[in-house]
């Protein structure tokens, strides 16, 4: 029988293999033994889900384990956002929160991420306790499971409609007039995930003109991966090229908690730029102030914008969670990742692909100005950025010689000096230039992913090509 492991956002597995009823409340179990063991179960967990196949099913197993394990349950009414759970997990003061989702995975996944009571993603001890403790439990019935009716007659179940406290908190958050004001029409795309009824409807209660698609349930994704990357958007991409009027094109992935932007012409803006843009706006033109947080694997554009602005920038391992420290510490005003997390001070420490569209939408509203010009104008402040990522599919060889590679590293590469590296989760190689590159072993599969950033696209695709073939060669 596969053990249970939690990766980075929780534990994901596929359908009818390793994630299956029996599984799901093996885990539940063993999530509520961890808030008894630290006596605070009675405060009670939010469970939700985002649109996949068997979510609302999953979710109630759930919460009748939890039910008879005398742990109060807030079961939410539809599929719904991972920042909704976590704002609403913050709101009721709960001890934690279980989501059902694979986030951006194909359908064929569903996956358990946990949230401790302060809202992030939990971190590497909480996990590995609850890891533990399932795995102790395989193939044994550890669980005493209550009725539903029962349960909710009894008021130990009892469900909820999160919407309402987190929209009217987004009003707060973003300037809605100075969108409606500007006259822009928005193009809206949740790639048939849980961001239906919220992105769109903020924005049409404002008044803002929308273009919508792919906004009903659709537990196949429509054939692709629910993720708002370029290459799995390419219908929305023609819709925003095709419509005239449009000027922003916005996306979230299957549970809004990542997001994808294209410019007025359909170009697709990557999420390092994203981030730079929004700190730098956030700074220059609303006028707060604050430090940045981004992983090892994020582009430094951020670290140019904060250097220009006289702020910090912290670096973190791969994994929200760690941003989200910073965020529930109040260190950081913005905090994101290359792949399409983000999140403010003042909102929950995890990410929101939501707030994330919106801050873009009033940012291109206020400053009357493309993305792309955005763009080309914080490139004469603070100089370029180009960015890749490719995984290399590793062999036993490969990944043996590899780990000797990284374990004593040449000290030129291609004819660039390595000026130092950066252990703080794979190797990074810092080269005398200014460019970097970056190796990081995937947890679940034989990939190593591999990061480069250069101040012009010719140097990246030398870059590029030059750490392919560190791993090949």
């Amino acid at each position: 029988m596969a053990q249970i492991r939690f990766g980075t956002s929780g534990w994901r597995g596929i359908l009818c293999e390793d994630f299956v009823l029996e599984n799901v409340r093996t885990v539940t179990q063993a999530i509520a033994d961890h808030l008894l063991d630290a006596g605070i179960g009675s405060r009670g967990m939010v469970v939700g889900n985002d649109s996949r196949f068997m979510g609302e099913r999953f979710a109630r197993e759930a919460a009748t384990v939890l039910a008879g394990a005398e742990i109060p349950v807030f079961l939410c009414n539809r599929d719904t956002p991972t920042p909704v759970i976590s704002f609403e997990l913050l709101r009721l003061k709960a001890a934690g929160a279980i989501n059902f989702t694979a986030s951006h995975n194909p359908a064929e996944y569903n996956g358990i991420k946990f949230s401790p009571a302060w809202g992030g993603p939990a971190l590497p001890e909480t996990t590995e306790d609850i890891e533990r403790r399932a795995n102790a439990m395989l193939g044994e019935i550890c669980y005493r499971s209550m009725p539903f009716e029962d349960a909710l007659r009894q008021g130990r179940i009892r469900e909820i409609d999160p919407r309402s406290y987190y929209c009217e908190t987004l009003l707060d958050l973003i300037d809605f007039k100075a969108i409606a004001d500007s006259g822009i029409t928005v193009a809206v795309n949740p790639l048939y995930g849980t961001a239906r009824g919220y992105l769109d409807a903020l924005l049409l209660k404002a008044g803002v003109p929308l273009v919508t698609m792919n906004d009903h349930r659709d537990p196949y994704f429509g054939g692709f991966p629910p993720e708002p990357a370029q290459s799995y958007i390419e219908d929305f991409i023609q819709r925003v090229r095709a419509e005239g009027s449009v000027r922003l094109g916005l996306a979230t992935d299957g549970d809004a908690d990542r997001y994808g932007i294209l410019d007025e012409d359909g170009t697709f803006i990557e999420p390092n730029y994203i981030l730079a843009l929004l700190y730098d706006y956030l700074l220059r033109v609303r006028g707060l102030g604050g430090a940045a947080a981004r992983s090892v694997a994020t582009s430094h554009f951020i670290d140019a914008v904060a250097n220009f602005h006289g702020q910090e920038v912290y670096e973190t391992p791969v994994g929200f969670k760690y941003i989200g420290e910073f965020i529930r510490d109040g260190k950081i005003l913005i905090g994101g990742e290359e792949s399409a997390g983000l999140t403010i001070a003042g909102h929950i420490p995890e990410k929101d692909g939501i707030l994330a569209c919106l801050l873009v939408a009033e940012m291109v509203a206020v400053e009357g100005r493309s993305l792309k010009s955005l763009l080309a104008d914080l490139y004469r402040r603070v100089g370029e950025f180009h960015t890749s990522r490719t995984n290399v599919r590793l062999t036993p060889e490969l990944e043996a010689s590899l780990a000797g590679k990284l374990g004593d590293p040449p000290s030129h590469l291609r004819g660039r000096k390595i000026a130092r590296l950066v252990a703080i989760d794979g190797v990074k190689f810092f080269f005398d230039d200014g460019c970097w590159m970056l190796f990081r072993k995937s947890g679940t599969e034989p990939v190593v992913r591999i990061y480069c950033e250069a101040g012009s696209a010719v140097q990246l695709q030398e870059l590029s090509a030059a750490a392919r073939d560190f791993v090949l060669k």
